[in-house]
């Protein structure tokens, strides 16, 4: 039997394809990320389960949807008694680590469970000095976190036993909200970066939760989030009274004349000729801070790829670079994720694996997180259980993509009390062409009902004719068989994965 080989799964946090070059949009560089697809395979339609963090990373690690594990919104804790990839791996004779970004509840019921080491930030983390729960002891670490992360994923790989397999799941903080860069990478990518196209989308053709959310770059971005100050009435930086608060929004003044920003960390001042330039600002502020943050994300990629190199064990491991979910680079004026739309639900996913797939290819076949954990078990040579409801990619990575291959991706937004980004409940499903999303809205108050009320929603987009989704086409009479079809389609995922509808399938089709 061929030798087990070793996985290294490595995951940011956030990170939307579009800020990774191979990817082909031209925003940033990341080179240590794009080795890896050209020494590999390209996904371009994988897909998350559920775009937030916390149930994304469950069903990565468990190989299911988020009603079968118990992780369903971002408050949600996952139970470590319940069986997981890592368990099987560890059982299956590997070496097994967590280290960085767990965010799946603290405490002994929560911590992480299959891993023979794990070094975990709580909650989110922080980026300069973050505090560290390893072997459920709290640490301080001096450092920038992906720095952190990285060093310590090094020093575990330096100590693993030649002789057996490890599985390493080396999850950064970055770049997440607030976006901080490492000192050395402040002042890089100084030219101003191309503005989406939708960015002043005025969300009409599309369901009441576009408008209604607090996502936008130009309204709902915060002090915190650009690193700036204001100096409230102070003439000089040594006069300012801090405005870093992480919820305080940064305002449309009314008088241009008396508003000015500071930088937080060099008390450069920052005025403005026009609301426009506000505006223009906080992109540019938002997304250089973005792709800045990466940088060190990439600067670590290059480090595991060198380790690997260098001891000799790049040929049997397989690496992979992927995000818990995408993430909006202002594409319809938004920041953050949470919708079924494509910048939100899509994920990057890159790997390589020297000894079994082809380099540089590229995969369209759709994939989906819950797919990760069984095609760990797949080249373990490990028996793929049951409850997992995922199906593992090794095919596709060898390029015999099988004709019954699963042509959907499935998405569910469980809504849960978020006044921040009041993103309303959801659930879909894509193909290769088309998206079909029910805005089922419990427990949203919408505009133009009643308090308490809910107002069903359908949308359909054609991602062909319409890939920046700004046209639904749900009532349009050309698309009526293409509703019918991905309606049932729908309603056989959910009976597959035993989700249960909000909508009457019956009483759709019965209108069409």
């Amino acid at each position: 039997m061929k030798k087990q080989p070793n996985i290294l799964f490595i995951m940011a946090d956030d990170h939307a394809s579009k800020a990774i070059s191979s990817y082909g949009y031209g925003i940033n560089q990341t080179p240590n990320i794009d080795r890896i697809g050209s020494e590999g395979m390209r996904f371009n339609h994988c897909y998350v389960t559920n775009s937030i963090c916390t149930p994304s990373r469950a069903s990565i690690l468990c190989g299911t949807y988020n009603h079968v594990n118990g992780v369903m919104t971002l408050e949600s804790k996952i139970n470590k008694h319940i069986p997981n990839v890592a368990k099987h791996l560890q059982t299956g004779g590997y070496q097994t680590a967590m280290i960085g970004k767990w965010h799946l509840g603290e405490g002994a019921d929560h911590e992480p469970s299959g891993f023979d080491f794990w070094s975990v930030l709580p909650g989110q983390g922080e980026y300069f000095d973050p505090e560290m729960i390893e072997m459920g002891e709290h640490i301080q670490v001096p450092g920038y976190a992906t720095e952190v992360i990285t060093e310590k994923s090094l020093d575990w790989l330096k100590e693993t036993d030649s002789d057996k397999p490890f599985f390493l799941m080396c999850h950064h903080k970055a770049p997440h909200r607030s976006w901080e860069p490492h000192p050395k990478y402040r002042n890089s990518y100084t030219e101003d970066i191309k503005v989406p196209e939708t960015f002043s989308d005025d969300y009409k053709n599309r369901a009441k939760a576009a408008k209604a959310a607090k996502m936008r770059v130009d309204g709902d971005i915060t002090y915190f989030d650009l690193g700036l100050v204001q100096p409230e009435g102070g003439t000089s930086v040594g006069e300012i009274a801090v405005a870093h608060s992480k919820d305080r929004k940064i305002p449309t003044p009314e008088n241009l004349a008396d508003f000015k920003l500071i930088d937080k960390d060099t008390g450069e001042v920052f005025t403005f000729e026009s609301h426009e330039d506000i505006a223009h600002f906080k992109y540019q502020r938002y997304i250089k801070r973005y792709v800045r943050t990466i940088a060190s994300v990439d600067e670590s990629v290059g480090k595991l790829l060198d380790y690997l190199d260098e001891t000799g064990q790049a040929d049997n491991t397989i690496v992979i670079y992927t995000s818990d979910q995408g993430f909006f680079l202002g594409e319809h004026g938004w920041f953050d994720k949470r919708f079924m739309y494509e910048e939100s639900f899509q994920m990057p996913f890159l790997i390589r694996y020297p000894d079994g797939i082809t380099p540089n290819t590229i995969c369209d076949d759709i994939i989906s997180n819950v797919d990760f954990a069984p095609t760990f078990l797949d080249y373990a040579n490990l028996p793929v259980p049951n409850y997992m409801q995922g199906t593992s990619v090794r095919p596709l990575l060898e390029e015999k993509t099988p004709d019954d291959w699963q042509d959907v991706a499935y998405h569910r937004y469980w809504m849960h009390s978020d006044e921040h980004h009041n993103a309303y409940a959801h659930y879909g499903i894509r193909n290769k062409r088309y998206k079909l999303i029910y805005w089922y809205n419990e427990g949203c108050d919408l505009p133009g009902t009643q308090p308490g009320g809910e107002e069903k929603e359908w949308e359909l987009f054609d991602c062909d004719e319409d890939p920046l989704e700004l046209f639904n086409c749900y009532n349009d009479p050309k698309y009526k068989e293409i509703v019918r079809e991905l309606t049932l389609t729908l309603e056989t995922k959910m009976l597959q994965i035993g989700d249960i509808p909000k909508h009457n399938t019956n009483e759709i089709l019965a209108l069409l």
